[in-house]
Parts: C-alpha cells; sequence; structure tokens
C-alpha cells in the first residue's frame, strides 16, 4: 500500500497498535496475520528476527496483499542493507530497535516511512533532525510513561510508539495513552507462544479485540 506519512500515521493512530511479531514458519505467519486482521488489526510488523526472515516476509507479503487496507512492516532492522532487502520486499514501513543514521538515510532517500528506537531526549531530537516524524521508546518497559510525558512536554510535535513490556490490560494502556503516545507496539504480551503453537487462534483473536477495545476505550 503506497501512503503519504500522514496518511501512515493516521492509520497507526487509528487503532492505537501494532502486533509486533516473527516466526520461521510462513504458515504460521499467515495463519497469525489472518486472525490479527479479522480481529481489526490494520497495521502489522513483522519481525527480522529469524535467519529466514526475509524468505517469510516476502511470502507475507504476497499474501497479504489480498488485504488492501492493511499496513505490513519489518522491524529490528539494524543496517542499511537490511533496510535494502526489506525495501525490494516491499516492506510498508521500517522499525529498527535503535537510532541508525544510515538506515535513516536509506529510507529516507527512498521516500520509506522510517520508525527509530530511541531511550532519550537526545536521540528523539536527532531523530526529528533526521526526518522522524515517529519514534519508538524502547525498551519501553524501562523507559516507562513518564519518559514520554517528559519528552512531550518539550517536542510535543514528534509522535511516540513505545514497544517492549506493553502489556494488552486497561491500566496498562491507560497509562501509556495518558502520557500522549501515538500508538502502541505490543508482542509477546499479545501472541502467547504457547497458544500458538496448539493452534488456538480464536484465544489469539479473542487477545486482540479485547486490546483493541480497550484502546477504543480509552483514547
Amino acid at each position: 500500500m503506497s501512503l503519504t506519512q500522514d496518511e501512515i500515521l493516521l492509520k497507526m493512530a487509528e487503532t492505537g497498535m501494532i502486533p509486533v511479531f516473527n516466526h520461521k514458519d510462513i504458515d504460521v505467519a499467515k495463519k497469525v496475520l489472518d486472525t490479527s486482521y479479522e480481529a481489526g488489526v490494520r497495521v502489522f510488523e513483522f519481525t527480522n528476527r529469524e535467519s529466514n526472515a526475509l524468505e517469510v516476509f516476502r511470502n507475507l507479503r504476497i499474501y497479504a496483499d489480498k488485504y488492501p487496507d492493511l499496513l505490513l512492516g519489518i522491524g529490528t532492522i539494524f543496517t542499511r542493507e537490511e533496510a535494502r532487502r526489506f525495501y525490494h520486499a516491499e516492506a510498508d514501513f521500517v522499525v529498527s530497535p535503535a537510532l541508525i543514521p544510515d538506515v535513516a538515510a536509506y529510507c529516507t532517500m527512498k521516500g520509506k516511512f522510517w520508525i527509530p528506537g530511541c531511550a532519550t531526549l537526545t536521540e528523539v531530537y536527532q531523530a526529528k533532525s533526521l526526518g522522524a516524524r515517529l519514534v519508538k521508546a524502547f525498551p519501553g518497559n524501562l523507559l516507562g510513561a513518564g519518559f514520554v510525558k517528559a519528552v512531550l512536554s518539550v517536542m510535543p510535535e514528534m509522535k511516540i510508539m513505545p514497544t517492549g513490556g506493553v502489556e494488552p490490560t486497561e491500566e496498562n494502556l491507560s497509562a501509556w495513552f495518558k502520557s500522549g503516545v501515538h500508538c502502541v507496539g505490543m508482542g509477546s504480551q499479545l501472541f502467547d507462544k504457547k497458544a500458538i503453537e496448539e493452534g488456538d487462534f480464536n484465544g489469539l483473536a479473542n487477545n486482540i479485540k479485547r486490546a483493541l477495545d480497550i484502546i477504543q476505550k480509552i483514547k
């Protein structure tokens, strides 16, 4: 899907949550993507953490074309070369765990929406200087909602997405959204590995729906 940066930001804000997932089995990845979409997800991040992640992503990208309103991005990108490979695999956006100028430069050159990981105000400022519209507060469980509130007090124009330790509970999500986050990224807290291994995709769908409902309620 080809969208402007403003349109991507709006789409991320609409549901308020970006599932973060990886798996070496393409059939499992397809099933998780289907389940997430049916539960209401419209922005999905697959992460570059397995040795065959590029192969799985390429297949998932083709498969996801049946959902014309779904954004499918790639996460855990550390190098320009990784960014290049997934750009050609048609990732809709690129996420990094850290602020990496080479990745920023490549994505900017290609007009690809990119989200750098930041853990200090200095990094958020540098990310903005490099053209970032949205930054990933990572690791979220260590930084906390107070970090988001503090950054936005001096850089209110920035948009922040915490990832890592975000929990699908009303208490946790309320704290994040009250601090001013644009959206949240959620991985292991949302995707129960045992349930996926056992094929309990109904349970997974219920977890995702519950999290999305909580977010819509508190936004």
